[in-house]
Formats: C-alpha cells, sequence, structure tokens
C-alpha cells in the first residue's frame, strides 16, 4: 500500500529539497530516506504533472469538482485536467478494471466534445468524466493500491521480429515477461513499439482491446509522447489478463489467430503497398451487406480478398463502419433488463454500439499503422463485426420502419428538430430514428442535428459509452460518403433516445459550479 500522504508532500515540495532540508540523518531517521529510494525505484510519477494527476486519485469526491473549477479559473487549461486524468487512472488501473479502462476510453472524446460547445459549457463533458474517473480510483482502493510500477526492460533477442515476440509473450500470460518485453520496445520509435502492439491487439476479438490501444495512441497528442510507454503498456497488461481468463477458464483462444496469418498468406498481402483503388457507392453497400450476413470467417475472407484486388483500406473500414451501423439500426433491443439498460434498450454496450466502437478503432489503427497491420486491421475488423450478426438475433430490416417514417410529415428543420428532442426525451427510439432519417433524407445541415445530440451526450451517461459513441458516430459520419452517412445519424438518434433520462454522476454539480443551465 502506498503512503499517499507522503507522496502527495513529495510532489509538492520535491524530493531532493525535502531531504535537504530536514538532513540525512534526520530523514533517515524519520524513515524518509529509505522511502525515497524504495518510491524511486518502484513508484510510477510523473514529474510536474505529478501533483495534478495525485490530485486526481486523492481529491474527496465531493470536494474534487470545486477544485476542478479552481483549477480552470486559475488558468489550468481542459487539455492539462485531460492529461492529469489520462496519467492517474493508468497508474491506478493499468487497463485492468472494466470501469477504469472505459473512463480511460471516454477521455478524449469528452475532450473533443468541449471543442463544439459555447465557451461557458465547454468544461462540462470533460468535468463529468473526470468526476467518474476520480470516483472509480477511490472505490475501489486503487490510490492505495496502483497497478502501474515503474518496470525493468528486457534484453531482446538480436534480429527477433518485434511484433511475434511480443505476441508470444502476451501469450504466455506472464506479466512480467510481456512488460519488460514492451518496455525494451517503447525505448524505441514509439510508432515501433505501437506496431509491435498490435499482434497482440489482433489475437483476440474484444471491443475493449481494440478500442483500449486506438485511444491511448490517440491521448499522446494531449499528454505527449513522453508518456508513450505509460499509456500504451495499459493494452499489454489487457492482453495478458485476457489470456490468463482463457487459461483459467479452460477456453478456446479465438480463431483469429489461425484465420488472419492464413489469409495474410493466401493473398500475398504483406510486403507490399497498400492498394489505392476507390470503389463505387454499390460496391461498399454491397461489402457491407455481405460482412453483416456471413460467418465471422467468410467476412474476414472478403475483406482480405477486397485488398488483394487493390483497393484502399479505408474503403474497406468505410464498409465495416457501415455494417456496424447495421447492427446498431438492426438490433431489436434488449430482451432482458440490466441495471441502467431496460428491456428495449440499445444503449452501453449493445452489439451495435460496440461493434461502431470496434470499427471506428480498427479503421483509426489502420490510417496510422505500417503496411501490415493496416491490411491485418481491416481483415480482423470484418471479422470482428461479423461476430456481431453471428452471435445475436437482430431484425432483416433496419429501423427506422416505412410505418415509422409515414408519421413524420413535417418538412421544416426546425420542428423536426423538436421533434427529434421530444422523442429522445421520451425515450421513443424508433420515433427519434424516424424524424432524424426524415431530416436527412430532406437534405437538412448536419451540424444542428449533431448539436441536439451532443447535449445529451454531454449529460447523460451512456452506461458508460455515451461519448465514446457519440464520438465514432462524428468520425465516421466525416468519413462516410455522402449516400450513406446520414445511417450514422439515425443510429446516434436511436442510442441517444434509449440513453436519455439517465444524467452522468457529478454533472448537475459541475453546471452549477460554472453558473450555467442543466
Amino acid at each position: 500500500m502506498k503512503s499517499n500522504s507522503r507522496r502527495t508532500f513529495l510532489a509538492d515540495v520535491g524530493k531532493g529539497m525535502l531531504v535537504s532540508s530536514l538532513g540525512t540523518s534526520l530523514a533517515l531517521d524519520l524513515g524518509l530516506s529509505s522511502a525515497l529510494a524504495e518510491e524511486e525505484s518502484t513508484e510510477l510519477t510523473f514529474g510536474d504533472m505529478e501533483p495534478l494527476v495525485s490530485a486526481m486519485q486523492q481529491t474527496p469526491l465531493n470536494k474534487l469538482q470545486a477544485m476542478l473549477v479552481r483549477e480552470l479559473k486559475s488558468g489550468t487549461d481542459l487539455q492539462t485536467l485531460v492529461s492529469a486524468a489520462a496519467l492517474a487512472n493508468a497508474r491506478s488501473f493499468g487497463g485492468q478494471d472494466y470501469t477504469g479502462f472505459h473512463t480511460f476510453m471516454a477521455l478524449v472524446p469528452a475532450y473533443e466534445m468541449s471543442h463544439e460547445l459555447p465557451t461557458d459549457l465547454k468544461p462540462l463533458p470533460v468535468l463529468k468524466v473526470l468526476y467518474r474517473n476520480t470516483a472509480r480510483i477511490q472505490e475501489t482502493d486503487s490510490h492505495n493500491n496502483e497497478v502501474l510500477q515503474t518496470v525493468q526492460a528486457a534484453t531482446l533477442p538480436q534480429g527477433s521480429p518485434g511484433g511475434p515476440l511480443l505476441q508470444a509473450a502476451t501469450r504466455s500470460a506472464d506479466y512480467q515477461k510481456a512488460e519488460q518485453t514492451f518496455a525494451a520496445m517503447a525505448k524505441g520509435p514509439i510508432g515501433e513499439a505501437f506496431n509491435h502492439l498490435q499482434y497482440s491487439i489482433q489475437d483476440e476479438l474484444n471491443v475493449h482491446r481494440v478500442v483500449l490501444s486506438w485511444r491511448a495512441w490517440e491521448m499522446l497528442d494531449l499528454v505527449g509522447q513522453e508518456q508513450a510507454h505509460t499509456l500504451l503498456r495499459q493494452s499489454v497488461r489487457f492482453c495478458v489478463k485476457s489470456e490468463l481468463g482463457s487459461i483459467e477458464a479452460n477456453r478456446q483462444p479465438s480463431r483469429i489467430r489461425t484465420v488472419l496469418p492464413k489469409l495474410l498468406d493466401q493473398y500475398h498481402l504483406v510486403g507490399k503497398p497498400p492498394g489505392t483503388r476507390t470503389a463505387d457507392d454499390a460496391w461498399v453497400d454491397e461489402l457491407a451487406r455481405t460482412i453483416v450476413r456471413s460467418d465471422a470467417e467468410q467476412a474476414a475472407d472478403a475483406a482480405a480478398a477486397a485488398l488483394a484486388e487493390g483497393f484502399a483500406p479505408d474503403v474497406i473500414g468505410e464498409a465495416i463502419s457501415l455494417a456496424s451501423n447495421a447492427l446498431v439500426l438492426q438490433d431489436p433491443g434488449r430482451t432482458k433488463p440490466r441495471p441502467g439498460k431496460p428491456i428495449g434498450s440499445v444503449h452501453g454496450d449493445s452489439v451495435g454500439v460496440h461493434a461502431s466502437d470496434s470499427a471506428n478503432a480498427w479503421r483509426n489503427i489502420a490510417r496510422v499503422s505500417n503496411q501490415r497491420n493496416a491490411v491485418a486491421s481491416m481483415i480482423v475488423g470484418a471479422y470482428h463485426t461479423a461476430t456481431g450478426r453471428y452471435n445475436s438475433k437482430l431484425n432483416d430490416i433496419p429501423y427506422p420502419l416505412n410505418e415509422q417514417l409515414e408519421k413524420v410529415t413535417s418538412k421544416d428543420p426546425r420542428t423536426l428538430l423538436d421533434q427529434a428532442d421530444a422523442a429522445i426525451r421520451e425515450k421513443d427510439q424508433f420515433r427519434a430514428a424516424a424524424v432524424i432519417h426524415r431530416y436527412g433524407q430532406l437534405g437538412h445541415a448536419a451540424s444542428p442535428a449533431f448539436d441536439l445530440m451532443l447535449g445529451y451526450a454531454t449529460s447523460q451517461d451512456g452506461a458508460l459509452h455515451a461519448e465514446k459513441y457519440y464520438r465514432t458516430v462524428c468520425e465516421e459520419y466525416r468519413t462516410t460518403r455522402e449516400a450513406f452517412r446520414w445511417r450514422q445519424m439515425v443510429a446516434l438518434a436511436r442510442v441517444t433516445a434509449s440513453e436519455a433520462g439517465n444524467p452522468s454522476p457529478g454533472y448537475t454539480e459541475a453546471c452549477g459550479l460554472l453558473n450555467v443551465s442543466t
């Protein structure tokens, strides 16, 4: 167990200054010099950021929001607050806690949402996620039992390929071996370390596995590349924990471990530049339909064949995104209630929301990775999306149905948005989807519709997914061709109506401290 009072004090005054001011013998009598040596060798600290990181872990929850607002008023920007929260989360949980890594994955989306809001409202999406972050750290006592400690890098065999080496380490289910292997890789170019990490990410089909990897990489733009090892090693530990779980449950590994190398070899996809061939609307739509109606191996084969034909990875990624979107629109809703997720709901960890978030992560990873991982991400992404359809009972026809659309008669954009807002407040998923479908069909501007959804993504809990899914739709709308992009917005309207009525803890308090209306 850590001595957090000591850590906070040391963070404020500096370790060297403390020993100097006390004198070596007095420090030794107090047990501080040995404690300092121990902490310096095992505890993970963050230099100038340490006081704020520690505050994110230790400030009593009933005082947190006031502290954060004071920081903002004193000149600390939202980027710094998000960065400190990310480091506090990583150190506390190390990718091992369900709510913890969901909160980490919500940080960048919340920060991006802040840019879309008026000045006085900008802090709200960030403050609600920071509240969730500290709440989880304290309720699990993770600030006293931090997962991430300093790690010694292994000496890697000369000439060994990094990705397979790390993959073997994570498959060994040995935290120390995997951590030390990745620590050695993280000493080199961090982009290469990220590429090596993808071999392990591609080993199993789990939305959190891939999204955590992507959001950690994306967080580097805010925190800085000097913290890359800390952020990315969360994924290493996630992979090891997954492997341990499979071993303990006597569960066979995913077939993707044999399917991916087989397809890469069969279609000769490694070692040549990615294709640049574009596709027309009909081709993209048909590939999306193929992925939705196929089993996982057939979907992966379809993606690999398209890559072999020279189609650009992002064209295939667009089809994967549309297939995932179909899982939202064809989902009949939950048949059994769960806490915060009533019968018929589709928010939170529903098959469609999970598929959409994972497809978005696979596409983004492909964009920043090397050639091998760009094509591998598309194959695994197609396989991953198809498992949603294969393992779920979905409708054959997507919402909104014709009879639902026929009830929307207005053509005025303001009237339609008011109707959509009313439907969301009433948790009427199908009317909300129908109204937004008609709004887009009439060619009205997208930004007012996004503004409507943003308000709910900012205030509602969404069972840990509101921020991520809103950001997923924003990105996928922007990168989807005009013929299909409104499908993304219709899905967002449905999910927003599903999650409405459950404000995030801390949101109302933040509004009061900022003196803005809820």
